[in-house]
Parts: structure tokens; sequence; C-alpha cells
């Protein structure tokens, strides 16, 4: 997977399934879709960088938003394409369905997020530049982007650069994403894989691989 240029050809953003995405969320799936170590480490990730009483942006969300129990937020705005399941989730105060593969302008106001998340959900997005643009737009200065990921997605619906690559080039995809935003800090990464993998995994003898990246509005 090579990135060609600042952002993406327009080979790298098709998806084998070219449908309406809003098609393929119709119907709700109230499951997860990467395992249970997966989502602690993610909840401990939100634990230590995710501020009390700071306003939060669950941006490609679903039923669950993975953000600790015992923190309190002052909001907790979720965004996804199913409304069952955004009605189902306890953590949102309110939400709304967006395609933001067919309009990235947030519904939101300048400058008004401590913390935008988007968890396993990346893969999906075939503007990413025009998403984080906006994602950037509604973070507060010093306000946190977090990215999380691992190897599992729907095949059909993630972009060619996301198939075609590995975790590690993966990774460096989102990396780039960042960098190629203006207003954001240099990306952190975090990238801890279980030494069980291939089909030790699929016995259930490994964990999922987490990735995720991180910025500050700047």
């Amino acid at each position: 997977m090579a990135v060609v240029g600042p952002w993406l050809t327009a080979e790298q953003r098709s998806k084998l399934d070219g449908s309406d995405d809003a098609l393929f969320y119709e119907q709700p799936r109230f499951v997860t879709h990467v395992d249970d170590a997966f989502l602690k480490r993610l909840t401990q990730l939100y634990r230590e960088r995710l501020q009390p009483n700071s306003q939060v942006l669950d941006l490609m969300s679903s039923w669950v938003s993975h953000l600790p129990e015992e923190m309190l937020f002052a909001t907790v705005v979720g965004h996804g394409l199913n409304a069952q399941e955004l009605d189902r989730n306890p953590r949102c105060d309110r939400w709304f369905v967006q395609n933001l593969n067919q309009q990235s302008a947030l519904p939101e106001l300048d400058s008004s997020f401590d913390a935008v998340l988007i968890a396993v959900s990346v893969q999906y997005l075939q503007q990413p530049e025009q998403v984080l643009a906006e994602v950037r737009r509604v973070l507060r200065p010093g306000g946190q982007l977090i990215i999380s990921f691992s190897n599992r997605l729907f095949y059909s619906k993630a972009i060619a650069a996301w198939r075609d690559g590995s975790d590690a080039q993966r990774l460096a995809l989102v990396q780039h994403y960042i960098r190629q935003t203006a207003g954001f800090s240099e990306p952190e990464v975090i990238a801890e894989v279980s030494p069980a993998l291939g089909w030790q995994q699929w016995l259930g003898l490994g964990q999922d691989p987490f990735y995720a990246v991180l910025a500050r509005a700047v």
C-alpha cells in the first residue's frame, strides 16, 4: 500500500461494496466487533487520557461507547449510521445519524469539544481529509483526537488503501491522515500485539491487536 500524493487516489478510496453505507447499516447490530481484551484496553486508554466533566464527541459510534463507567462527562454526543443503536447507547446525551462519506460537515459548533473519539471505524472513511478537518474544527485548542482500531473489519466496506495494507501500513496511514490535516500535533502511536496470532487467534488463544493514534488540536 502506497499513499500517492498528499492524500489518496480514487482507487485507494474505493470499496468492494459501493452501495450506500446506510443500507449496509440499516439493521442494528447489538454486538461488539473486537474482543473483550481490546475493549478493556480501549476503556483504560479513555480513563487515562480523557478528563471528567469534558465535552466528548463519539464519531462512528453505536450502542456502546466504551467510556469508563465511573467517569462523568459534561456532554457525550454520539454519531453513527443506525438510530436504534445510538438510541440504546447509555452514555450519549444526544446523538445524530449522518453518512460521513456523503456529508462530512458536522452539525456542531466550532471549538465545542474537548475530545473526539473514532473507535474501530476509521477504515470505512472514503474522505478522511474532510472528516479530520471537521474534527479539528469542532475541537477546542488542546483537545484530543483518539483513533483506535484492530485488524478486524467489514472487508467489503473498508477502503482499498486499508484492505491492501498490513497492520503496520494501516498505522502509518492513520498517522498520514493526521499529519496531512492542518492544526494537529505530531501523532502519538500505541501498538500492542499479542504473541498469539494467525491460527492461534482463530482458536481463541490470542487477542485482537490494539492500535491507537492520538493527536491534539494546536
